[in-house]
């Protein structure tokens, strides 16, 4: 018996849409990231970028378990000392839902070149218009 490996020209890519509003975002990301990923294709292999694009809509209408809306806190820092900078969710949504869904994805992806070209396949919009309908793409049940 051999082993299958996919080579990156035999990479067949399609685009899906999520409707991000009420859902949960954690167990959104993670499902997002598995499609960037390519694991839900009986083809993945580790070595080999074979994930789908992803286009999400409705971002500013994401959903948190819990009292996370002012426990749970992003924090970025500048390197330099004394500069840690730090926000919380609600803080964040305000300001930019889209960086919350985009962050959740990230941190979910592999921390390697493989993983930021992953990341170059999200779309994430504020709300449900997309310039994307050219790709035809799947609604994706979450």
């Amino acid at each position: 018996m051999k082993s299958f490996m996919l080579r990156a020209e035999d990479v067949d890519r399609k685009w899906y849409t999520v409707d991000a509003s009420g859902k949960v975002l954690g167990r959104l990301a993670s499902e997002i990231s598995k499609r960037l990923m390519g694991k839900h294709k009986p083809t993945y292999t580790f070595h080999t970028d074979n994930g789908d694009y992803v286009i999400v809509t409705n971002a500013e209408s994401i959903a948190i378990t819990g009292s996370k809306n002012k426990d749970k806190v992003y924090y970025r820092h500048s390197g330099k000392p004394g500069n840690l900078k730090s926000r919380t969710f609600e803080q964040m949504m305000e300001k930019d839902p889209v960086k919350v869904v985009e962050l959740a994805v990230r941190r979910m992806l592999p921390k390697n070149r493989i993983g930021r070209h992953m990341y170059s396949r999200l779309r994430v919009f504020k709300n449900e218009n997309h310039e994307h309908e050219a790709q035809k793409p799947i609604a994706l049940e979450i």
